[in-house]
């Protein structure tokens, strides 16, 4: 059971600023661009943010890769779907693990350690290629022992970053990891389509396999990161796992953003589809794979690359809702682009990387303020557990979106089905607002939990 302590540290306080009584002294001008003042006074988060990226952008080339290589090897969506589900149950079974460990332990060394277990699954899946096995079942064992790592990975580094950087830095930071994820589902996809286009799966897994080494370098040259633990906070495993499920359990708008985020990535995340699109009904083979996926991370990047004027946003809760509404119409018209457009139409791919773009800027958006909100009601000794369950929804969520829409394109093909699921999103985000209107009046300066 926790103490006393834990209540006081999770009652929210009282509004973050008052509205002037008068015109007040001048502010100064809003950014629009991404601060890059962690970068230039903290070293440590220096080293962990490039070391972060040029990873990042190998672990897309391994996850469009392994993708081509699946639909290589079967001609079959569906078994590319599958794919996610062999990284969605060690990613859940482990995600809440994961976050107890970090709340335990140094999380310098826990990040270490599961970054360690990653580089040596990426050396196994260029080797696998580099030996032709052609082996579907191996290629879903190493994915499946990749999340399971990733599931302790992820939440010691997001918990480590608030203990380096200074409070008043923390949103400039979280705007920089933000604009690294988004280059790297950037550049991932579009690496992946030249690399395996022109050289092969080898090539794209073993660029993964090197730029890995960056993140362990950047994890290596941290301080020590002893967690701090609140009274009663139990050992990792059940208990610690509830402990952190039941402060969740106390805020409802925190549960909010993970529903919300799950109506988008289970029911309208689109990129099972695109091995088969290139194939077939939009042609170009790896290259337009390589395309769509950039399409959306592309509008991922320019939302983070002009995020300054959301600091000023006070209904977080009613962004997220219209934000992820967006994100599924625009899912939407790009399934019914694929059914109404004839194959092979000058534009047609062009259209399709558009509305992608659109609905991948909605989605970086809506990221800022669930993110937002999960750090505003957390405490550090809790940090690492919700940090479990946010990388179990965001990771695992998308994982499970790729089985859905797989099955579903398999049965009434890949444009009914990103129309369908898009539809499903906006249908569903609504519905959960209109049931939870403290969620949608949720005000910054106010919040509640």
């Amino acid at each position: 059971m926790l103490d006393g302590r834990w209540l006081r540290a999770t009652t929210y306080p009282g509004p973050v600023s008052a509205p002037p009584a008068g015109p007040g002294p001048v502010r100064p001008r809003r950014r629009f661009l991404v601060d890059t003042t962690p970068l230039r006074e903290v070293p440590a988060f220096r080293g962990l943010w490039i070391g972060q990226s040029l990873a990042a952008v190998g672990t897309q080339l391994t996850v469009v890769t392994v993708g081509l290589q699946v639909y290589a090897l079967t001609s079959s969506t569906f078994a590319v779907g599958l794919v996610g589900i062999f990284a969605l149950v060690p990613l859940v079974a482990l995600g809440l693990y994961g976050g107890s460990l970090v709340d335990a332990h140094d999380r310098r060394r826990v990040a270490l350690l599961a970054s360690l277990a990653l580089w040596v699954l990426s050396l196994a899946v260029a080797a696998q290629a580099w030996a032709h096995l052609d082996s579907v079942g191996l290629l879903y064992g190493l994915v499946a022992l990749q999340s399971a790592a990733f599931a302790v990975n992820n939440p010691a580094r997001s918990a480590i970053v608030p203990g380096i950087v200074p409070a008043a830095m923390l949103p400039a930071a979280n705007a920089l990891s933000g604009m690294t994820n988004a280059i790297a589902l950037t550049l991932g996809p579009l690496l992946a389509g030249l690399l395996v286009g022109t050289w092969g799966f080898q090539a794209a897994y073993t660029v993964d396999a090197v730029t890995f080494v960056a993140a362990l370098v950047g994890v290596q040259r941290l301080p020590a990161m002893p967690p701090e633990v609140l009274a009663g906070s139990q050992r990792p495993g059940l208990r610690s796992v509830l402990e952190g499920i039941r402060f969740l359990g106390t805020r409802p708008n925190v549960r909010m953003t993970f529903l919300v985020d799950l109506c988008a990535m289970v029911l309208a995340m689109p990129r099972v589809l695109y091995p088969a699109l290139g194939a077939a009904e939009l042609g170009g083979g790896a290259r337009t794979v390589g395309l769509l996926g950039a399409g959306f991370a592309a509008g991922s990047v320019l939302a983070g690359l002009f995020s300054g004027p959301l600091g000023g946003v006070r209904r977080q809760g009613a962004v997220v809702v219209g934000c992820i509404a967006v994100y599924g119409a625009s899912v939407a018209g790009f399934g019914l682009v694929l059914v109404l457009a004839p194959a092979g139409q000058t534009g047609k791919l062009a259209l399709c990387v558009a509305l992608l773009a659109v609905s991948g800027a909605a989605d970086a958006v809506s990221s800022v303020f669930r993110g937002t909100i999960l750090q505003v009601a957390t405490p550090d000794a809790l940090r690492g557990r919700l940090q479990g369950v946010f990388i179990v929804v965001v990771a695992g969520g998308p994982r499970l979106g790729d089985l859905v829409l797989g099955s579903t394109a398999s049965a009434v093909g890949e444009g009914l089905a990103a129309l369908a699921g898009g539809t499903a999103c906006v249908v569903a985000v609504l519905a959960l607002a209109r049931g939870q209107r403290g969620f949608v009046r949720y005000d910054a300066h106010d919040p509640r939990p």
